[in-house]
């Protein structure tokens, strides 16, 4: 470890022998209890680099002027505050112990929630995982104000990890959705929840990444993957929680974090809102989630060497190995190595993100499909199916 200290005044002591020349002494030299000491002030070497009264004065009003610039930052964030928390909801359940311990039969879990309008009714949105297993009775929604209620009744769509809880009472304050509004890269947001039980607590980072659909997320899992990716602060109790933008809007329900230790490590994840509100509307409106099928199996191991063969430049696309017969993808005229480029407008990166896509489109639409085939693009329209048709 390097002393500051001790130098400094190592060289203050030598300084006074430093600016006098040496004087040749006389042949019997005084004891050094009789030599005076030196009767030069001490000088502090670091003098020159301090600031003047005047150039402190000067740098108190810079800062003055930059602070104004971050105070009207921050007073956003406050309205920010203000007008989100009294639409985020803290979740405590009480369920079944999927690994009994000590004899204990039952487990405590706690989430969070946005509150939204949909059909008329005032709900809850959270994830599934939050409420999973849990009875009606065991579920206690603590609202902003502290008051407590005990939903209605309950939804949930496990391949999506998102459940939808009825509620009821004096005064519930709707969030505001960005559906039509996408998120972008860089964009900053905060995520406001419970972690490790601190209700509506609210943290602040940006968008750091789009589109993750390969994660894995224990035993259930999620089959429908689109992650937003944040390094906001997500904890333990941020689940079911809302990822909003600059405007107030909801723009993800916080889902999951990426961590070795339990804690925050700088990774969250959240479902974007689009996602969630197509499967909480027929949660609501019918009970159940419809998806959209083509009937193609997709080659997950789709390389850049596979791309070559088939003329391609790059690895990008959904790789077609197998079609379902009877399908909307063999009534289309889809192939086995076509390699599909497009979905209904949007450029399809992988067999993931063609998965997402088609897993958010009604099931009553006819959609365009662009493939490459034979070193050119094949336009082909499509009507598709109802996922429960065929599985």
């Amino acid at each position: 470890m390097i002393r500051i200290g001790r130098p400094v005044a190592s060289a203050a002591l030598l300084l006074p022998a430093l600016l006098f020349p040496a004087v040749r002494l006389a042949a019997e030299e005084p004891p050094l209890s009789r030599i005076a000491p030196p009767t030069a002030a001490p000088v502090d070497p670091l003098r020159s680099g301090r600031l003047t009264a005047a150039e402190r004065e000067q740098l108190y009003r810079q800062v003055e002027r930059d602070a104004d610039v971050l105070d009207r930052q921050a007073a956003q964030l406050r309205r920010l505050t203000q007008l989100v928390r009294p639409t985020v909801v803290h979740i405590d359940t009480r369920k079944p112990a999927l690994r009994p311990r000590n004899g204990k039969a039952s487990e405590q879990e706690a989430g969070s929630g946005v509150i939204a309008e949909i059909a008329g009714r005032k709900v809850v949105i959270t994830n599934r995982h939050v409420i999973n297993r849990a009875d009606l009775d065991n579920i206690t929604i603590r609202l902003d104000d502290a008051r407590e209620l005990r939903p209605l009744r309950t939804w949930s769509d496990a391949a999506a990890d998102i459940a939808v809880l009825e509620i009821e009472g004096e005064g519930l304050e709707a969030a505001r959705l960005a559906e039509q509004d996408p998120v972008q890269i860089g964009d900053t947001v905060l995520a406001v929840g419970s972690p490790f039980g601190l209700s509506h607590s609210v943290t602040l980072g940006i968008v750091s990444a789009l589109g993750r659909r390969d994660l894995d997320l224990g035993e259930e899992g999620v089959r429908f993957q689109d992650f937003i990716q944040t390094d906001a602060a997500i904890n333990p109790g941020n689940s079911g929680g809302p990822l909003v933008n600059l405007r107030g809007e909801v723009v993800g329900l916080n889902t999951c974090i990426a961590s070795n230790s339990g804690g925050f490590e700088g990774i969250g994840f959240a479902i974007p809102i689009r996602m969630v509100m197509f499967a909480a509307r027929q949660l609501v409106e019918t009970g159940v989630v419809t998806r959209a099928y083509l009937g193609v199996k997709l080659d997950p191991t789709f390389t850049q060497k596979s791309a070559q063969r088939l003329g391609l430049v790059r690895a990008v696309g959904a790789h077609v190995k197998e079609v379902t017969k009877g399908s909307p993808a063999d009534a289309a005229g889809i192939r086995v190595d076509d390699v599909i480029v497009e979905f209904d407008g949007t450029g399809v990166e992988d067999d993931d993100h063609l998965v997402s896509l088609v897993s958010m489109t009604p099931t009553d639409n006819t959609v365009t499909l662009v493939v490459f085939r034979d070193q050119a693009r094949v336009t082909l329209r499509m009507p598709v199916a109802s996922r429960a048709q065929f599985e």
